[in-house]
């Protein structure tokens, strides 16, 4: 096969996504298939779990990436329409470690992808890009497999039914945005004593009432108007493939996933004193202060839910969170992001308040920004910021982190820019204690970028 026809630029950094059709079209997830198996076989695995999630395109994806698994010798047990975080689970309680999940994730409807984990390894960088150079080099191992069926929504919602306690019966709102989490979310939630008002429960991969996308606030909208209007004492929203969680309190304010995770962490080391808690380079800089006064150990480390989970291991953290809304519990669960666990684990904890969102809307805040996009030409992003790395100092920071793109930190806030590893941006955050900071540090990253970028399209 030639690399005409399959895009290198469809093997990112912890996925392989691309446009269903133009860069995913059969022959590709065919051959994706062969190089998955044959990669699984060569790591001496013998069996592989698939699911799919509820995007149009997720079923005819997952009969040619089945075909070419199967092409290999390995075994696959097809596990259905699930969410993200089943397909993980399913690794584990199906003793397979090794597990494909089809997933666009909140992409828009016409993308679609793989999350892939071998031998309880969740692929990322260099591991994916040998699948595209096995595709390449036509380097695959022959055999015949069998497939099998297996429903395991069933066991996922007991073993969370049978980790989670409230103290008293909450009323929740849930919105699932016509994703994957329609297929378990409301039945979870009420099985925990929670009287749940729930919307978008229908899968439909049209998506048709707003985007799968909890960390744009726009897709918040309705979930908002439902806490206003009913009884629900908090709301809980879900992307596509519900590996993501995004939160409101009864009077609207939007919980971000960094704040979410300063209440996390501190319930966390109540029970794990001294541990190490993971976050990202997006996150909130009061994360370093709090962890410290809960008796954990602060650690920043790269965006991306594979090198997360790589780096949780390899410390051996009960938690670690991203800023996009991933949250991974390692202590009463398996390590892996998971938005209708992270919900769970929520309610547990403001089930033993009389009011939720005073609980949330307490914990510590500074004038912020959300993610800021700055669109370049596929590839030249990273190009930019290793540029920027090397060659630029930022003046009145009191440090500098390299470790993903470029992060300075003051006395009074933190600029983040950094290269996404999904699509042609330069991704940019700022927080600071006061607008006239905020703007301070958003100007002299303008006045770097400017140096990289035509003036024209840098859009803050």
């Amino acid at each position: 096969m030639s690399d005409e026809i399959i895009q290198q630029n469809i093997f990112k950094a912890y996925d392989i996504r691309g446009v269903v059709d133009t860069e995913l079209t059969d022959e590709v997830v065919y051959k994706i298939g062969q190089a998955v198996g044959s990669d699984a076989a060569n790591k001496k695995q013998k069996t592989i779990c698939v699911g799919y999630d509820g995007r149009l395109s997720s079923p005819r994806l997952c009969e040619k990436l089945t075909q070419g698994l199967l092409s290999t010798g390995i075994d696959v047990i097809n596990i259905g329409l699930v969410t993200t975080p089943i397909l993980y689970f399913s690794t584990y309680n199906l003793k397979t470690k090794t597990g494909i999940m089809i997933t666009g994730s909140h992409n828009p409807p016409n993308y679609n992808g793989f999350k892939i984990v071998i031998n309880d390894e969740t692929l990322s960088s260099k591991s994916i890009k040998n699948l595209y150079k096995k595709i390449i080099d036509n380097d695959f191992v022959t055999g015949e497999g069998s497939i099998s069926k297996k429903n395991i929504v069933s066991q996922y919602k007991e073993e969370i039914k049978n980790s989670i306690s409230l103290k008293r019966p909450m009323k929740i709102a849930i919105d699932c945005g016509n994703g994957a989490a329609g297929v378990c979310a409301q039945e979870l939630y009420e099985s925990l004593n929670m009287k749940v008002e729930t919307l978008y429960s229908e899968v439909d991969g049209n998506f048709p009432n707003h985007h799968p996308d909890p960390s744009n606030p726009k897709n918040l909208e309705d979930l908002q108007e439902a806490l206003a209007k009913g009884e629900s004492e908090i709301g809980l929203a879900f992307d596509g493939d519900a590996d993501r969680l995004g939160v409101v309190t009864k009077g609207g304010e939007i919980i971000y996933p960094d704040r979410q995770l300063l209440l996390f962490a501190k319930y966390v080391l109540k029970d794990m004193p001294n541990s190490p808690i993971i976050f990202d380079v997006k996150c909130t800089r009061h994360l370093f202060s709090w962890i410290k006064s809960h008796g954990g150990k602060p650690i920043i480390w790269k965006t991306g839910h594979s090198l997360i989970k790589a780096k949780m291991k390899e410390i051996n953290a009960p938690l670690a969170g991203e800023m996009s809304g991933h949250t991974f519990f390692n202590d009463r669960w398996y390590g892996f992001d998971d938005g209708l666990y992270a919900g769970a684990r929520l309610v547990e904890i403001l089930s033993s308040f009389e009011n939720p969102s005073e609980v949330l809307e307490a914990l510590p805040k500074s004038i912020s920004t959300p993610e800021i996009n700055v669109s370049v030409i596929e590839g030249q992003q990273h190009e930019i910021i290793k540029k920027i790395q090397m060659e630029e100092s930022f003046e009145g920071s009191t440090e500098v982190l390299k470790i993903d793109g470029v992060r300075a930190e003051y006395s009074y806030g933190f600029g983040l820019m950094r290269a996404s590893n999904t699509t042609p941006v330069i991704v940019l955050r700022f927080e600071a204690d006061s607008e006239k900071m905020l703007k301070k540090i958003s100007d002299e990253f303008k006045t770097i970028l400017k140096k990289y970028i035509k003036d024209k399209y840098i859009n803050f």
